[in-house]
């Protein structure tokens, strides 16, 4: 029995090999299920729903209009209480125009908008900011309005 100890001692695989081959298997293990966890926990962020805006109309001269912005979900279902911004782009305007969407989705706005020195057309930029404790997010960019000289 005391030379099977001995033996058992000398065996470097014993001492060496095992105790890396947990740590490699305990390292795989933790990292899956860090992933696994975060999977679950991240299921939520999967619930929002990404907003856009619909501007009437979403051609114009350079001058005063009135436009409608209409901001919807996913599914194309309106979207109440949500802050409509509209900033320069390549076009000129003067100043930022902001407006709440109503119970159908629709936020007036009347912009003054101008193409730049030069140039025959120009954008007006939509963002829109979702309203606040809703499962909404505004990632992508939105439809821009186009602004052409006549």
């Amino acid at each position: 029995m005391l030379e099977e100890l001995g033996r058992f001692a000398a065996d470097d695989r014993a001492i060496e090999g095992l105790p890396i081959r947990l740590v490699i298997a305990l390292v795989v293990g933790v990292a899956t299920m860090s992933v696994m966890l975060n999977m679950v926990s991240g299921i939520q962020g999967l619930a929002v729903s990404e907003l856009d805006v619909q501007p009437t109309p979403d051609v114009v001269e350079p001058g005063e209009h009135e436009l409608e912005l209409r901001v919807v979900d996913d599914d194309g279902d309106p979207v109440e209480g949500a802050t409509v911004i509209v900033k320069d782009g390549s076009a000129e305007m003067a100043g930022v125009v902001t407006a709440k969407s109503d119970a159908d989705g629709v936020a007036t706005v009347t912009v003054e908008a101008d193409t730049r020195a030069n140039q025959e057309t120009g954008t007006l930029v939509v963002d829109v900011k979702p309203p606040s404790g809703s499962q909404f997010v505004d990632r992508r960019e939105n439809t821009e309005i186009l602004v052409v000289a006549k």
